[in-house]
């Protein structure tokens, strides 16, 4: 059969805006996260302070994956999605104030708790959107890899605008741009998505959330999955948050370039490869993903830099693969509640990295930490490659724990 095209996701109903919303807030998210990370790293000259401002609302994300979570298919998307989008335009605006050091990480803490209940409701919603258009065929994959296409490009304009405005506006005039991106997301989910009901019965609960979290990775196959989706992720992005340290001048070039291959990856992936090799392209693109950043140990200059980081990036495309095979192995019910687990879990992991590479660069050198940290996602990833290769029984793993 024919693959599904791109045009036929966007006369999908409901797929656009909420294809809009989330691109504005990938765009909020990217300009403020470097407004904020300038504004700690000119405030503190520290490599650790300045990546933990810009990626420590991750580290918030494992207390709302074992708090929250289960609210993702027990409440209203539009709703959720609406109110998430404003609670964190309210953050932004207050970090631009700015805060005492000490405020702007409770603000940061608070965001991630937001994040990772909006991540469950966001992806949740839009496997159910693809998954009752019955035209559209490997619905998901092809879906998520429009948003993280766009992600990628809205990443690359992001960085771009948000060096410009740090340079010719400021920071905080940074911030406050991106919350106004906040409220643009919440308007476009309040206005154009459907009120549609929870997915699931009955009341979220700190009890819930926990019992879900277990049945989902009781299964092998699951628990694999989500390692993979986590750990090699996290770390390097945990290199990826030290390109404010390690070139000051030039940091808005080295994020544009590493979005610039993410998208070349997914687009790679998910409409050129064929479905019978994308179980066996996982471990690969994980190698891939680390590999690049060995060769910082050298210090090369920022645009050499730029290329490795661009080439690194790539490699993302295997989470793309890895969420088809959750999907695969997961009840619709649990779908919004796995993918925020995922989104929570790997979100986590990229705190988790940003906070070793900068103790790392702290007590070493930036690009020395890079490579360290290269290393260690590398080792995860070999220890994990036996878990992760295709079986024939896969599509058809128990669906319940």
């Amino acid at each position: 059969m024919p693959m599904t095209s791109y045009r036929s996701l966007f006369r999908t109903p409901e797929f656009t805006p909420l294809f809009l919303a989330s691109s504005a807030q990938v765009a909020a998210q990217t300009m403020s996260g470097l407004a904020l990370g300038t504004l700690v790293y000119r405030a503190t000259d520290s490599p650790l302070l300045s990546a933990l401002s810009m990626f420590g609302p991750s580290l918030a994300q494992v207390l709302g994956a074992t708090t929250l979570l289960s609210a993702a298919d027990r409440l209203p998307p539009r709703a959720t999605l609406t109110g998430t989008a404003l609670a964190f335009a309210a953050g932004t605006a207050a970090l631009a104030a700015p805060p005492p050091l000490w405020g702007i990480f409770a603000l940061i803490l608070v965001l991630g708790l937001v994040a990772s209940l909006g991540g469950g409701v966001r992806w949740g919603l839009l496997n159910e959107i693809l998954r009752e258009d019955a035209h559209i065929k490997d619905g998901y994959i092809l879906g998520r890899s429009v948003f993280n296409m766009a992600n990628g490009v809205t990443q690359v304009v992001g960085f771009a605008t948000g060096g410009v405005l740090i340079a010719f506006l400021s920071p905080r005039g940074t911030l406050l741009t991106a919350a106004a991106l906040y409220v643009t997301a919440a308007a476009v989910s309040r206005f154009s998505l459907t009120a549609r009901p929870p997915r699931a019965t009955g009341r979220p609960s700190v009890r819930e959330t926990r019992r879900t979290n277990a049945a989902l990775l009781a299964a092998r196959p699951r628990r694999h999955l989500f390692l993979a989706l986590w750990i090699p992720n996290g770390l390097i992005v945990g290199c990826e948050s030290l390109y404010v340290s390690y070139a000051p001048d030039h940091a808005g070039l080295l994020f544009a370039c590493a979005a610039l291959g993410m998208l070349a990856g997914d687009v790679t992936v998910a409409r050129f490869v064929p479905p019978r090799l994308r179980p066996r392209l996982g471990v690969p693109l994980l190698l891939l993903l680390a590999a690049p950043y060995v060769f910082f140990v050298l210090r090369p200059g920022p645009f050499p830099a730029a290329g490795l980081a661009t080439l690194a990036s790539a490699g993302f495309a295997a989470s793309l693969l890895q969420q088809e095979r959750l999907m695969a192995v997961t009840p619709p019910e649990l779908s919004g509640h796995a993918l925020g687990l995922h989104s929570s879990g790997m979100l986590t992991m990229q705190g988790v990295g940003a906070a070793l590479a900068g103790a790392t660069a702290q007590l070493t050198s930036p690009g020395t930490a890079m490579t360290v940290i290269a290393l260690a996602s590398i080792a995860v990833t070999v220890s994990l490659a036996p878990g992760l290769r295709p079986a024939p029984r896969a599509a058809s793993a128990p669906r319940t724990a």
